[in-house]
């Protein structure tokens, strides 16, 4: 190929990308942008967190989702909030000692 017919080429990729559409930023960079999956398993090893599957009934599922929504915070979040909520000490001691707690004093 002669060097004409190569800068032709080079004018032709050069008009090509001058003519495309600028992408929106809901479209651009931020779905352009290549996802390293790699690199958000290291931040997560490194803030602590481990994947946890489970599986739910939809509608157990669909509650989250929309108590998620309400709060606006993420799935994750909400659920951690939910899990150590139930987990905290004195829930748990609290729910134990009820029973025991309706229990009446036997006459002398």
């Amino acid at each position: 190929m002669k060097k004409a017919d190569l800068e032709k080429q080079l004018a032709k990729k050069i008009s090509g990308r001058m003519g495309q559409e600028a992408h929106s930023d809901r479209y651009g960079s931020a779905s352009g942008a290549v996802f390293d999956r790699k690199e958000q398993r290291d931040r997560e090893k490194a803030a602590g967190l481990v994947p946890f599957a489970v599986k739910l009934p939809q509608d157990v599922v669909s509650a989250l989702q929309t108590l998620a929504r309400e709060r606006n915070v993420p799935m994750n979040d909400l659920v951690l909030e939910l899990v150590r909520s139930a987990m905290a000490p004195d829930r748990g001691a609290s729910e134990k000692t009820a029973p025991t707690a309706k229990k009446t004093k036997a006459a002398p």
